[in-house]
């Protein structure tokens, strides 16, 4: 006798790879970012190393198949795992990791100008940046307004579980008004060029003072809280993020401005670009000195290991780079040139470390397993962030 076949209960009837990206976050956006600004920053250094531009080529092409990689892991989570997608959306630890999602676009579609045209064309890498900036400025306009809005309204929040993590839905226009002037040049001579440079520089602006809003309430908690949990102290090199990435805009509009705005705002915008970066700079420095001491006080006294968040050792001090590549072009001070090459010298070595780190993760399963539960001692503070951190 023959009878009908019964349906598989719908947990085991889950595919096998919906099953291993569920507890797989937005976080994971962050190294395509680190990935991306590799090659974007290497490719403008003041150094005539044969074969870099080719190296800095493949590592953007590295970045692209991490990107599509992830959108389609991503994908999966969302078709199969919406009520952690949800969950993930509606936690105020991890909903600001959308907007690395936001990043990983823009910074991929930026490194397809900058370095790869020269294996795809320019055609074919202004047809992928303007589809990658397009998507990655509309999802990071999205995020600054809905991951405020759901911490103020949705969230229940304390002032202790602010961290640096809430800077990146605001950093993330700030990429955008960092690369859309890559694209200033191909558009339509006249109003559509300065449109979209203002545009760009209007973004610059709302990143700016959004994360002159936060700045005070992350060091705040600092001061008033002390240090963050281990898994958490590699976030404090967030802040270089908005610091690198607006000294690096303000150069790029000043590069593009002269016949695209009338000459006092272009002649302007040079000034700006001297006159905001230097400073800017300065306190980069400043706060990368600071975050790396709290760094070497949580490895050494509280045994920091290997969590996701060391990606935020990469694309930050990445910003950095080119912003100090910016400054040397705008200053002609070989300062700002030896400034570029070390700093480029410590992404290269933060991006190996935390690649290496996740190869390992993800061939052992630890990084997409099920988050372990917090210690009661960090509760107080953050109980999702530190175990979608520890992913």
């Amino acid at each position: 006798m023959v009878t009908a076949a019964q349906p598989l209960p719908r947990a085991t009837a889950r595919p096998p790879r919906a099953t291993a990206v569920r507890h797989l976050g937005p976080n994971w956006y962050a190294a395509v970012m680190g990935t991306a600004i590799v090659a974007t920053a290497g490719s403008a250094l003041p150094l005539g190393v044969p074969g870099l531009r080719t190296a800095c080529a493949a590592v953007w092409a590295l970045s692209l198949g991490l990107l599509l990689a992830l959108l389609a892991a991503r994908a999966l989570h969302w078709t199969h795992h919406r009520d952690q997608a949800r969950a993930h959306l509606l936690d105020p630890a991890t909903a600001p990791f959308y907007g690395c999602l936001a990043m990983a676009l823009l910074a991929v579609g930026g490194g397809a100008v900058t370095v790869g045209r020269y294996w795809i064309g320019l055609d074919g890498a202004l047809v992928l940046d303007a589809v990658l900036f397009t998507a990655g400025t509309v999802v990071g306009l999205a995020a600054a307004v809905a991951v405020p809005y759901l911490i103020a309204v949705r969230h229940k929040v304390e002032p202790g579980q602010v961290t640096p993590v809430w800077l990146l839905p605001f950093v993330a226009p700030m990429v955008s008004a960092a690369l859309g002037p890559l694209l200033v040049p191909h558009l339509p001579a006249g109003q559509p060029r300065e449109t979209f440079l203002l545009a760009c520089f209007a973004m610059f602006g709302l990143s700016l003072l959004a994360t002159l809003l936060m700045l005070p309430l992350v060091f705040g908690r600092l001061v008033t809280g002390g240090p963050l949990p281990p898994v958490l102290t590699p976030t404090l090199f967030l802040v270089l993020g908005p610091l690198g990435q607006s000294t690096t805009a303000v150069g790029r509009f000043a590069e593009v401005a002269p016949g695209v705005v009338p000459a006092p705002y272009s002649e302007g915008f040079g000034i700006l670009a001297v006159l905001y970066g230097v400073p800017v700079m300065g306190f980069a420095l400043l706060w990368l000195v600071f975050a790396t001491a709290h760094v070497v006080r949580a490895r050494r006294q509280q045994g920091m290991g290997f969590a996701m968040t060391w990606w935020a050792f990469t694309f930050p001090v990445g910003t950095c780079v080119t912003g100090a590549e910016a400054l040397a072009r705008h200053t002609g001070l070989v300062v700002y040139d030896w400034l570029a090459v070390g700093l480029y010298v410590l992404l290269v070595a933060a991006w190996g470390t935390a690649a290496l780190h996740t190869v390992r993760g993800l061939l052992s399963g630890a990084l997409l397993a099920a988050p372990r539960p917090a210690p009661a001692a960090l509760r107080s503070t953050t109980v999702r962030t530190t175990s979608d951190g520890a992913r």
